[in-house]
C-alpha cells in the first residue's frame, strides 16, 4: 500500500503531463481557428467566382 502511495504522490507532483496536455490543447484550438478561416475564406472566394463568372 506504501508503494502506491509513493507512486500517486509522485503522479500529482509530475508536470510532464500537465505540459503535454496544455500543447495538445494549444495545438487543437490552432487547428479549430486554422478550419474556421479557411473555410470562411473559401465561402468567400466561392462567392466572388460566382459574381465573377455571373457578371462575364
Amino acid at each position: 500500500m506504501k508503494d502506491f502511495i509513493a507512486s500517486a504522490a509522485r503522479f500529482v507532483r509530475d508536470e510532464d503531463g500537465v505540459t503535454a496536455i496544455e500543447y495538445g490543447l494549444l495545438a487543437g484550438l490552432i487547428a479549430l481557428l486554422i478550419i474556421g478561416g479557411v473555410s470562411t475564406l473559401g465561402t468567400n472566394l466561392g462567392t466572388i467566382f460566382t459574381n465573377l463568372a455571373a457578371s462575364v
